[in-house]
């Protein structure tokens, strides 16, 4: 169930939020959700290659799959901090499950 939330921010702030709910002809409480959103996918990204998450939790903090992880990760040019061993260990898991 969706919860409300009421924030203070800096005028400058809900300027930025005003105009691109604005821009995109949609209400300011949708605009807040794309930024908060795209702010988790790049905390997600900014973690995972400083190496501070695993892959897993990377995905898990932009709420995205594994796989569309991934991808996100290539698109903005993240290299996979994977060992060889770990991606042994998940071909020998996907094998298994097969």
């Amino acid at each position: 169930m969706p919860k409300t939330v009421s924030i203070r921010m800096d005028e400058e702030d809900y300027a930025f939020l005003h105009k691109l709910a604005k821009e995109g002809k949609e209400d300011l409480s949708k605009a807040v959700r794309e930024v908060v959103y795209k702010g988790r996918v790049m905390l997600a990204i900014e973690r995972y290659k400083k190496g501070e998450v695993s892959l897993g939790k990377a995905a898990e903090l932009a709420s995205l799959p594994v796989g569309r992880m991934i991808t996100v990760l290539a698109e903005y040019g993240v290299e996979s901090n994977l060992e060889e061993a770990d991606y042994l260990k998940g071909l020998e898991n996907l094998r298994k499950a097969w």
